[in-house]
């Protein structure tokens, strides 16, 4: 039976890394996916879905108009039966586009997987996950930790002095020198400029 998944997090716990081997598992059966990912993110080139610790494959990019129903049904008539959707970024979904992917499990019978972060800098529900939660079939949060030790549930957006950010656009794409996750004390005593946090550094060789 397909399902729509929602695997939120943190900044930096493993989204898109977690999606890739998905992806790669189904493929690995013989199975065909169709990844898509926002146009806004072009951090690796439009359309390229990577994960920080180097891999990356193809995708398809979309923009906030997309009908995302009609893109998965254009390519099941181009590419013959899908088995699966892998939606990266999927807090900048749109309220239509989460119902328009809830109409592929329910309609097309192809299970949806959504990975994204649950709340922005300030703590507040991007749209997208905002609608996940409440329409998903599964949740399940991916874990990540603070520099304090404890579970990591916030992101922070930092300026170059590490210092918290209180005011801007919600979205504005950046990786580690720009966002770090942190619990929800930490949360709040950054947001209350109580000192501030320097951004993860590139992990040492083996």
């Amino acid at each position: 039976m397909a399902k729509l998944y929602f695997y939120y997090s943190a900044m930096n716990a493993g989204k898109t890394t977690t999606l890739l081997q998905s992806a790669y598992n189904y493929r690995e059966r013989g199975m065909r996916v169709l990844i898509l990912t926002p146009r806004l993110d072009v951090r690796a080139g439009s359309g390229i879905v990577a994960s920080r610790i180097g891999l990356r494959a193809e995708g398809l990019a979309f923009d906030h108009h997309a009908d995302l129903q009609h893109l998965v049904e254009l390519d099941i008539a181009s590419h013959g039966p899908l088995h699966c959707v892998l939606v990266d970024e999927a807090q900048f979904l749109t309220r239509p586009q989460v119902w328009q992917l809830s109409e592929v499990v329910d309609a097309l019978r192809v299970p949806v997987l959504c990975y994204g972060l649950r709340t922005d800098f300030r703590g507040e529900l991007f749209e997208g996950s905002q609608y996940l939660l409440a329409w998903a079939d599964e949740l399940q949060e991916i874990k990540t930790i603070c520099h304090s030790g404890s579970k990591a549930t916030m992101t922070v957006r930092v300026d170059e002095a590490g210092r918290a950010l209180q005011d801007g656009p919600q979205v504005e794409i950046g990786g580690n020198e720009r966002y770090v996750s942190v619990s929800r004390k930490e949360f709040k005593k950054v947001m209350r400029g109580e000192g501030s946090i320097a951004p993860l550094q590139a992990p040492l060789p083996l």
